[in-house]
């Protein structure tokens, strides 16, 4: 052997770089097993967020049907400002899911880092809201100007990524924003008189999205009618946002010897 192969061995390297491993961890396609318990804690933050900004606000942030309806009145004429900061909300959501779709179709959709970063995105996007609501302490009578506005359009914006992830995972039923087609899945099918959800998969998730929504509703109001307001919902979702970006993290990935 030459000193040449010796110091190669002693070197190490033949070995991968810890630079290298990370690279291929993170390009790693995660199992979309397992992901349906994420987007039911995006269920949660939904419901935190929507029922706290609705109280203080007047307006929608993720369920847009809502907003659609109070920008319709608007437009017929209305004593109050709600329409613009629903069709803010609007705005802000469409325009998100024009960004994160074209994200995950530039790159792999379910590559580890791909969804680490929309999620992270999605994180930003709701510490800036709550930074902005805890420095400036808008009340809910506070005038319609970027204080309202500006958190309003991030966290809409960002509440459609939850949305393009359910379609990532294929999960399109737990869109993370929409109660009315699980409502009507969930009632509408025969053996739920029968047999049940239990045993059942999909009904099983219906009736966890309900529960998950429900649950952060919940919270929702109780931060709104505390001295905390909006601003508890919001770095509650903040820390709900990081919980779910760390299981990105670690997700296991694809087997490719078995099925996702």
């Amino acid at each position: 052997m030459s000193i040449i192969d010796e110091t190669r061995g002693l070197l190490g390297n033949e070995a991968p770089s810890h630079s290298k491993r990370l690279s291929h961890y993170l390009h790693d396609e995660v199992a979309t097993r397992g992901g349906d318990l994420l987007l039911l804690i995006c269920y949660v933050i939904t419901g935190l967020l929507d029922s706290s900004a609705v109280f203080v606000w007047g307006s929608f942030v993720s369920m847009q049907t809502g907003n659609t309806v109070y920008f319709g009145l608007g437009l017929v004429g209305t004593d109050d400002d709600r329409w613009i900061k629903s069709g803010v909300s609007i705005c802000g959501f469409c325009l998100g899911s024009i960004f994160f779709a074209a994200f995950h179709r530039t790159f792999s959709p379910r590559k580890r880092w791909v969804l680490c970063a929309s999620f992270f995105l999605q994180l930003c996007c709701v510490t800036i809201a709550a930074v902005v609501v805890t420095v400036y302490r808008p009340a809910r009578d506070t005038p319609l100007g970027w204080l309202v506005l500006v958190p309003i359009a991030l966290v809409a914006f960002q509440s459609s990524g939850q949305a393009v992830t359910s379609r990532v995972l294929n999960f399109n039923g737990l869109t993370s924003v929409v109660l009315t087609s699980i409502y009507c899945d969930l009632f509408s099918n025969p053996a739920l008189l029968s047999t049940g959800v239990f045993g059942h998969v999909e009904e099983m998730r219906r009736v966890g999205a309900v529960i998950s929504l429900l649950l952060g509703v919940v919270l929702g109001g109780l931060w709104s009618h505390s001295s905390m307001g909006i601003m508890g919902a919001l770095w509650t979702a903040v820390f709900l946002k990081a919980l779910v970006l760390t299981a990105w993290l670690g997700w296991k990935k694809v087997d490719e010897n078995h099925d996702e």
